[in-house]
């Protein structure tokens, strides 16, 4: 699919105050290792865990609160609407608060696969992952590496060629905000100092036409 912007952003657009107490909220819930497609929400033996940790290592807080979609929709639809995107969505899955710590990180991927969810009897079921957000709860001056990076030639990554990878520094700011179509591939590079702390939110919609 041809689009003109890959992502688009919006510099300190939650007060700092806020951000605070969403890290503080987060803390205060229990954590999970964080998980890609192909694996379950069963128990995942050492094999598992060591072969999941190749593509992804990080830590995760699932949060439905309302507060938080609230604060979080008017820049998905601002977005959508200020790139040009103009996708039709109807529902967001539950916000993942995420911690990147020493060495964690995110390898390349995208949010969305070939088939729509396979959820009778719920809201997601025959539904896509459109649009995909991730909210910047820390400032960039409290933690090194951790760069979210896209893959602008939208290839698979694994035919890596550098002069498409762009970092989003547009976010490197506290409270900073960007949107960008869940089939985009983009990376976290791991963190050498600090903690990054983020959220991040998937937009569903019926599929493409």
């Amino acid at each position: 699919m041809n689009i003109t912007n890959h992502y688009w952003y919006f510099k300190s657009a939650i007060p700092g105050r806020i951000c605070d107490d969403i890290i503080k909220f987060g803390l205060s819930k229990s954590e999970v290792l964080a998980r890609t497609a192909g694996y379950d929400n069963g128990p995942l033996t050492q094999e598992e865990i060591k072969d999941l940790k190749k593509k992804r290592n990080s830590d995760i807080v699932w949060l439905n609160d309302s507060w938080l979609y609230k604060e979080l929709h008017p820049y998905i639809q601002t977005a959508n609407r200020m790139a040009g995107w103009n996708y039709e969505w109807d529902r967001s899955e539950s916000i993942q608060f995420t911690k990147y710590k020493l060495n964690q990180y995110y390898d390349w991927h995208c949010d969305s696969w070939d088939k729509p969810y396979d959820r009778p009897n719920n809201p997601e079921h025959g539904k896509i992952r459109k649009l995909s957000m991730t909210c910047q709860l820390t400032d960039g001056s409290e933690y090194e590496g951790g760069q979210l990076e896209f893959n602008m030639g939208n290839l698979d990554p694994s035919t890596d060629n550098k002069k498409n990878i762009v970092e989003a520094k547009e976010i490197i700011r506290k409270g900073s905000i960007i949107v960008f179509p869940s089939y985009i591939y983009h990376r976290v590079k791991p963190v050498t100092r600090g903690t990054r702390y983020s959220l991040v939110m998937w937009n569903l919609g019926y599929p493409f036409k």
